[in-house]
């Protein structure tokens, strides 16, 4: 894929890399690099050039995200993937700006799959994107980045001609000395400054430099994703390859006993047919004749290990569970003393369903063997490192034998970040099933992946609550049900003396003073597969905190926006309540027009902070959101138009679950939903107005890619609770009050 711009051309697809030799033969300009463990490809398919500087336990390797090429494009390699939340065009900024380069010149590209140069900091050096942390782990590197280039192409133009280099200003690209009249681009220095030293501490630049930083400037994604130009790993298509759909059980922990494909095989277009795992799948020339071979299929299977109860059966399971405390995830105070003790008390049952994830693009990848006998693969991988080792381990080789090309992906909100890498095991042992030699497409379609699995967890809470005679809030005890996907995954470590860390975060602490605390959980595993969906725990527990902190300062007599501050005491609350008071401002306060009615929630959520009011209206049983506005403080706000796309997507996406979405299970335990039909998304009729503030601040950035989502589902349920007269505790809404 070619590096995003503005305007690309279109190009026809991956095509073959040259040879090491070829390309290093006639490689040019500056490439701000270091020496790699194992060989790579940048996604454009060419070789990556590597040169040599210091290598370390430090992350920081400034040197292996710049190209700077004689033709005066500056191409920035992106280890987070894109697929829509902006992180090709923020960390480009990052980039421009302390290069002082012109945004014209910018290009971005996916970097290669190597942990060792593009690991995370906040996943513990592995790469890979999510938990919002894109921008928040790469400010400072790619700032540092931009600031090396910059200074080794000042250097080369200040020994051509031969003045110092504190003589020398960059702007626009340009680089000027204003003594002589000298100017040039920086593709006129790039062969020099690629014989410069790197600087090890590159000097940045202060806020009240900055060009880019806070500024909005177009995306680099949209002009190729506009006109089609963009590829995506369903548009990879290699010489004789063969397309694969697999048949999933249908109920979840059953496996294929036997199988009948005759029919199947009969299909024209049909070459074969395989179990692989627990799947039956079906490889043929093109998706049409695959599709149509797999339909043909007669599978038996095994359900002696299925799950067979339907979903009334496990939220009633999990109902029972927290009657009773779990595994403690925290406690202040003596919360039974102060329940019992309370004059006035709140007791509530919350059930959240399984949910898909349901992005635009299903999952879908591309495997071939290269000439090397290692394989190449492209696939909008979201942990690269997981996936990479575990192709390695399917296909027999070793991790340098592997080329896992990052490619564009159509949505994910937290479907492609599996622990376990699923998808990439299931794509490799694909093919290693059909001899490991001809290319094979895995493709899921969007049936496959919403009756697939990998959904949040079906989980359930139970709060109770006290207030004084003076209406003081004295005791909060939360009590969380539901599975663990973590277990026996890469990230087993967030599961710690019983707790889940993804289960109860945003309610193990909560920004409200009670003396008397407990929040507890159960983990109870079935075999229903699960996943984190986009913002996690926070989807739940802010929904089920924020809903009943309401309640609780109704029965109190406070005000929703006052009560709310007056209990956020400690001063690590201070900007939540900042954005509280923002949007409160931003909203004209709490009052709405007769026939509506406004609710607020404030979540703080992945380090970030956002505060939600919603107007609402009811109308035939469905709550019909008029407006929303919202204030975010998310730090440094680097691109303040993909911050406010996050928010109104973030908005968007939590109505479509909170109103619409769940995943039933029948009675035997099949899924009822299969497309947006029964599973459906929010229409854009029904998209409301959204304002946003960006809350100005000098703060490290941090993430907003998942920080909308929490505050809408509670600040529309505390608005329908003054129209309807109680809070839908049994989501979605529209079940709950059409029940």
């Amino acid at each position: 894929m070619p590096p995003l711009q503005n305007s690309p051309a279109r190009q026809s697809g991956p095509q073959p890399a040259p040879s090491r030799r070829a390309f290093l033969a006639g490689a040019g300009g500056l490439v701000i690099s270091v020496a790699l463990p194992i060989k790579v490809r940048a996604q454009s398919g060419e070789e990556t050039v590597l040169g040599a500087a210091g290598r370390g336990e430090n992350l920081f390797t400034p040197n292996a995200f710049v190209r700077v090429s004689p033709d005066n494009l500056v191409t920035v390699l992106i280890k987070h993937i894109e697929f829509g939340q902006g992180p090709m065009t923020g960390l480009a900024t990052l980039v421009a700006d302390e290069m002082d380069a012109d945004w014209a010149q910018i290009r971005a590209e996916h970097a290669p799959s190597n942990a060792e140069i593009y690991g995370n900091a906040a996943f513990g050096g592995i790469q890979g994107t999510g938990g919002s942390t894109a921008m928040a782990a790469s400010y400072d590197l790619m700032r540092k980045a931009g600031a090396a280039a910059k200074a080794m192409l000042v250097a080369a133009a200040a020994q051509r001609w031969g003045v110092p280099v504190d003589q020398i200003s960059v702007a626009n690209g340009i680089i000027n000395h204003p003594g002589s009249g000298r100017s040039g681009a920086f593709g006129e220095f790039a062969d020099a400054a690629a014989q410069q030293t790197p600087p090890e501490n590159p000097t940045l630049k202060t806020p009240d430099q900055f060009v880019y930083i806070g500024k909005d400037v177009p995306k680099l994604d949209t002009g190729a994703k506009s006109t089609g130009a963009a590829m995506f790993s369903l548009d990879v298509y290699r010489e004789g390859m063969l397309t694969a759909v697999a048949a999933h059980p249908v109920k979840f922990g059953a496996t294929p006993q036997s199988f009948d494909a005759s029919k199947a095989r009969a299909i024209k277009g049909v070459i074969d047919v395989k179990q692989v795992g627990d799947a039956v799948t079906v490889y043929a020339r093109n998706t049409y004749a695959a599709l149509k071979g797999r339909k043909a299929l007669t599978i038996d299977w095994d359900e002696r290990a299925a799950e067979t109860r339907s979903t009334n059966a496990i939220a009633a399971e999990r109902l029972d569970a927290v009657k009773n405390p779990g595994a403690v995830a925290g406690e202040t105070g003596a919360v039974e003393a102060a329940l019992a003790a309370a004059e006035t008390s709140l007791e509530a049952e919350y059930v959240f369903p399984y949910l898909a994830h349901a992005p635009m693009e299903p999952l879908d990848g591309v495997i071939e063997r290269s000439s090397d006998g290692g394989v190449d693969v492209w696939m909008g991988s979201q942990l690269q490192t997981g996936d990479h080792m575990t192709i390695a381990a399917v296909c027999g080789l070793e991790p340098a034998q592997v080329q896992l090309n990052t490619m564009l992906a159509g949505g994910s909100f937290g479907r492609r970040a599996q622990p376990t890498s699923q998808f990439a095991a299931e794509l490799a042992a694909t093919f290693m099933a059909a001899g490991g030699e001809t290319p094979v497409k895995l493709m899921w379609t969007r049936e496959d992946d919403i009756q697939g699995g990998f959904y949040r967890p079906l989980t359930v809470h139970r709060l109770r609550g006290g207030l004084d005679a003076e209406g003081r809030i004295t005791a909060w005890e939360q009590t969380i049900a539901a599975q663990s996907f973590l277990a026996g995954s890469p990230f087993e470590g967030m599961v710690q003396n019983g707790v889940d860390a993804t289960m109860v975060e945003g309610a193990s602490v909560i920004p409200y003073a009670v003396p008397n605390f407990k929040t507890s959980a159960h983990i109870i595993n079935n075999p229903v597969t699960t996943l984190w969906w986009r913002s996690v725990g926070h989807t739940h527990t802010g929904y089920a905190v924020e809903t009943f902190i309401d309640e609780l300062l109704e029965k109190a007599g406070k005000d929703p926006v006052e009560g709310r501050l007056a209990m956020m005491t400690d001063e690590k609350h201070a900007r939540l309540a900042g954005v509280l008071r923002r949007v409160a401002d931003l909203a004209g306060g709490m009052a709405a027009p007769a026939g509506r009615a406004r609710g607020v929630a404030a979540v703080e959520s992945f380090r970030s902070f956002v505060a939600q009011i919603a107007e609402v209206s009811i109308e035939n049983g469905i709550p019909h959101i008029h407006k929303v506005w919202c204030a975010v403080d998310c730090g440094i706000a680097v691109n303040p138009d993909i911050i406010r796309a996050q928010m109104e997507g973030g908005i968007g996406y939590g109505l479509s679950a909170i109103l619409f979405n769940e995943l039933t299970l029948e009675e035997g335990g099949a899924v009822a939903q299969s497309n947006f039909h029964d599973y459906r998304s929010l229409r854009i009729s029904e998209m409301p107005e959204v304002e946003v503030a960006i809350i100005a601040s000098d703060a490290p950035p941090t993430g907003v890619g998942e920080p909308g989502v929490p505050p809408i589902g509670p600040a529309v349920a505390n608005a329908v609770r003054r129209l309807a007269g109680r809070t839908p505790r049994r989501l979605p809404m529209i079940k709950d009050l059409q029940a």
